[in-house]
């Protein structure tokens, strides 16, 4: 194979010559000193509760609002790397829904480790057998993929049915869009 060259041209680059007025016509750049930003405690933000009702809900929809609560993202001083999420209560995981074809298309899938140890579980039977695990992997997904992932999901908590035993937290309805009626 023959080998190319290519040969550079160097181009002397000659300075123009200084104006003398053009020194007093151009103000002199002001440097600015840095903005001072003091990081906010995380001890400092108390973290509110709420409890949400699932009945009658789009699982993706209610996911949403749920993991955006978790990450902090409504409040005024969110910051990606510390933990200023709120704790969630999500009751009647056994009446949410889903639109479309996944109550029989979506399968959760995973690997046991073990050779041949791939599993499946259709969305329905998840439903049936396990409505609060829906609800938090759904969630889980929409949180990142980190160790502050992992503490945020701990603020979730899920009960299948209308009850739970958070009363003593004092926790606040949060506020969703309505649910809107299909035809």
């Amino acid at each position: 194979m023959a080998r190319s060259t290519t040969v550079r041209k160097t181009v002397s680059k000659a300075k123009a010559p200084a104006r003398p007025d053009a020194a007093s016509s151009v103000p002199p750049t002001v440097r600015r000193a840095p903005i001072q930003r003091t990081p906010i405690q995380t001890t400092a933000i108390e973290p509110k509760w709420y409890v949400v009702d699932a009945a009658g809900r789009t699982l993706g929809r209610l996911s949403t609002v749920v993991a955006t609560h978790l990450m902090g993202k409504q409040r005024p001083h969110y910051s990606p790397h510390q933990l200023f999420g709120d704790h969630v209560v999500v009751v009647n995981a056994d009446k949410i829904k889903v639109t479309g074809r996944k109550l029989n298309q979506k399968m959760y899938r995973w690997h046991t480790g073990y050779p041949g140890g791939l599993k499946e579980l259709p969305l329905w039977k998840a439903l049936a057998e396990h409505p609060i695990k829906v609800i938090e992997w759904a969630v889980q997904g929409m949180l990142p993929k980190s160790k502050i992932g992992k503490r945020m999901i701990r603020n979730l908590i899920v009960y299948a049915g209308p009850q739970h035993p958070h009363a003593a937290q004092r926790p606040e309805p949060l506020e969703l869009a309505p649910i809107r009626k299909s035809a």
